[in-house]
């Protein structure tokens, strides 16, 4: 946990209420944790179910580990205790967007289960969904068009998660995704469904 270093701070309460919000877009706000490996599919998973939730009118936007480390977290690298720190930083903006009754989808690496577990306890229930997308180092591998992997076995990139750093599969996640087996419309139409099924579309 991040020690605070503000004083003379206080929350100021919003005169909308979040359940006024969620009423206006009819939907519940939720994070969409996506955790894997790198290439195991979460990114192309985020934004093909964000496609198709803005394709059904509603409110879905990508917090994506690349895109988020251009600006809110450049200043961190990829040692433990930044990788903690960049989980800790999202996990906050994550929490904001689910107030304001955004399906936020987040597609990190995230490879430390107490990093997550510490996201999902800064949520109420049943705003965080944990989904693994499930791939195997050497599945992930044979996808890295960038030559990633490549030069992390050569030692070109140190602390990179499957081969010189570790990676924790949640335990109990509320969706697994297995990328060796479905194919990237199938996977969405999973993660859709489950949104649907628990209550997070409302009908229209």
């Amino acid at each position: 946990m991040a020690e605070s270093k503000s004083t003379n701070i206080t929350w100021h309460a919003s005169h909308v209420t979040r359940d006024e919000r969620e009423r206006l877009l009819g939907q519940r706000g939720v994070t969409v944790w996506l955790t894997g490996l790198s290439g195991s599919g979460k990114s192309t998973i985020a934004v093909g179910a964000e496609r198709e939730l803005v394709r059904r009118g509603r409110l879905a936007y990508v917090l994506d580990g690349d895109n988020i480390r251009h600006g809110l977290n450049k200043n961190l690298g990829f040692s433990p205790s930044d990788r903690t720190e960049n989980i800790r930083r999202i996990g906050e903006v994550a929490k904001l967007f689910a107030d304001a009754g955004v399906i936020a989808m987040t597609s990190f690496i995230s490879p430390y289960r107490v990093d997550r577990d510490g996201v999902r306890g800064l949520m109420t229930p049943g705003d965080f969904v944990e989904v693994l997308v499930d791939a195997s180092v050497e599945t992930c591998e044979s996808r890295d068009v960038k030559g990633l992997y490549q030069k992390a076995r050569k030692g070109e990139i140190p602390e990179f998660t499957g081969i010189s750093a570790p990676y924790q599969a949640p335990e109990r996640p509320e969706l697994v995704l297995d990328t060796m087996r479905q194919s990237v419309e199938e996977s969405v139409a999973s993660l859709v469904a489950y949104l649907e099924k628990n209550g997070y579309l409302s009908p229209r």
